[in-house]
């Protein structure tokens, strides 16, 4: 598991990773864009935070995602 922090918060890319940013970003959870926000209307992923224009999610949230997994 990657280390995360206690406490903040993470944007879509550095859960579900970005093999072309520079350095690549492994996935947290490996899912496709469109399978997460599929997760997220279902309520099988944690609801977004939005803070100004940036929608953001909760550290503490995705890590009891990744424990219940």
């Amino acid at each position: 598991m990657h280390s995360l922090p206690e406490t903040g918060f993470l944007r879509l890319p550095q859960i579900i990773g970005n093999p072309n940013a520079n350095p690549p970003i492994p996935p947290l959870i490996p899912v496709k864009k469109t399978c997460w926000w599929e997760g997220v209307k279902t309520g099988r992923f944690p609801k977004p935070v939005k803070i100004g224009r940036c929608t953001m999610w909760r550290v503490e949230d995705i890590k009891a995602l990744i424990a219940s997994a």
